[in-house]
């Protein structure tokens, strides 16, 4: 008899069980091995300590009628696919210029010859920091990539951090704004955002392999977005909510209107926030692009990805830090512009 065949008895649920004893679908391993051995799975008496837990499969031996977890699990699975064309259909027009964004940002960036590119690269380094030490640094950096035979997959990986840091900043500031303005859309924004920032990375691809293609640029870049979002949502919901009361106050003895304290105030006081948020979620981008490169993203993470698979060490070893140098140059360059700001503030 299974351990739970006494209680559906004396709550009068036999009936509604069935027959006990009965697998009710495929048989487990556990079942397997013990009609090898001439017995049922749980003919053996089961110790008080060693009372199961009433899991789904555990109950199942004992009631039919309850489903098993891999019953459960095909049901999700089956709900799904069952929504997966309309899905398909609503999100498909939604995402497609984010594809046309990756794939322009990545032929625009692989057209432009490394001596046009890099001092592109060191122009904007300077505009944001205005420090000679950090154009040096990027100088040197992708001088570096370049003698190796890295430059064209840094490239690569930077055109798509430029544009999931670009959409994340377009939706993320917005959001943060209405959540900073409304304490119910915070409170049920919120436990998005932990979910999204607690989900294992693995599985942000995993529903996303079954909407699109994986030759669509949109499926990494989805992903990617989902990942690096949270920061400057939550950063400039926390820097909107810090501006301080009495300079609300003066704007409204100023007679300034909602939207002119938003702009004229409240975002300009934030902006450090903002900017903290930005850094994070840049590197929270750079951080999702070797996992990206499973589902096609081009760039570094394609050699990471090639070392584990082929075992190649110095691959693997030199593409990873070539990931990190990238990582310290894009984390500088925005604290730069972090400390400007602030400074001018001051």
């Amino acid at each position: 008899m299974a351990y739970y065949d006494a209680m559906f008895d004396k709550v009068g649920l036999r009936d509604w069980c069935g027959e006990t004893g009965g697998s009710g679908g495929p048989m487990t391993m556990a079942e397997l091995l013990a009609k090898k051995g001439g017995g049922t799975a749980a003919d053996a008496p089961v110790p008080f300590l060693a009372t199961p837990f009433p899991s789904l499969d555990n109950l199942h031996e004992a009631c039919q009628s309850i489903p098993r977890t891999r019953e459960m699990t095909a049901g999700v699975e089956q709900l799904f696919l069952g929504v997966k064309d309309s899905l398909k259909l609503v999100l498909d027009p939604l995402t497609q210029p984010l594809s046309w964004a990756l794939d322009g940002a990545l032929a625009l960036f692989q057209a432009v010859p490394w001596f046009i590119m890099i001092p592109l690269l060191l122009l904007g380094t300077w505009l944001l920091s205005r420090q000679w030490r950090m154009v040096l640094l990027v100088a040197i950096s992708f001088l570096f990539l370049g003698f190796i035979d890295h430059y064209s997959y840094s490239v690569q990986t930077l055109s798509i951090i430029f544009v999931c840091t670009a959409i994340c900043v377009c939706l993320g500031v917005p959001i943060g704004i209405l959540m900073s303005k409304s304490d119910r859309f915070q409170k049920w924004t919120i436990p998005v955002l932990d979910m999204l920032q607690t989900l294992p990375t693995f599985v942000y691809l995993i529903p996303l392999i079954f909407l699109f293609s994986v030759t669509e640029s949109k499926l990494y870049g989805i992903a990617i977005i989902l990942y690096a979002i949270v920061p400057v949502i939550r950063l400039t919901d926390l820097g909107i909510r810090l501006v301080d009361r009495d300079v609300i106050e003066a704007a409204d003895a100023f007679g300034m209107t909602r939207r002119q304290k938003l702009f004229g105030v409240e975002i300009p006081l934030a902006l450090p926030n903002i900017m903290a948020g930005i850094n994070q979620t840049i590197m929270m981008s750079l951080a999702m692009v070797v996992i990206a490169s499973l589902v096609s993203a081009p760039g570094l993470g394609v050699l990471v990805l090639r070392g584990i698979r082929n075992l190649e060490l110095g691959v693997g070893l030199v593409s990873g830090f070539c990931i990190v140098l990238i990582a310290i140059i894009l984390d500088r360059v925005s604290k730069s512009a972090l400390s400007r700001i602030n400074e001018a503030q001051k």
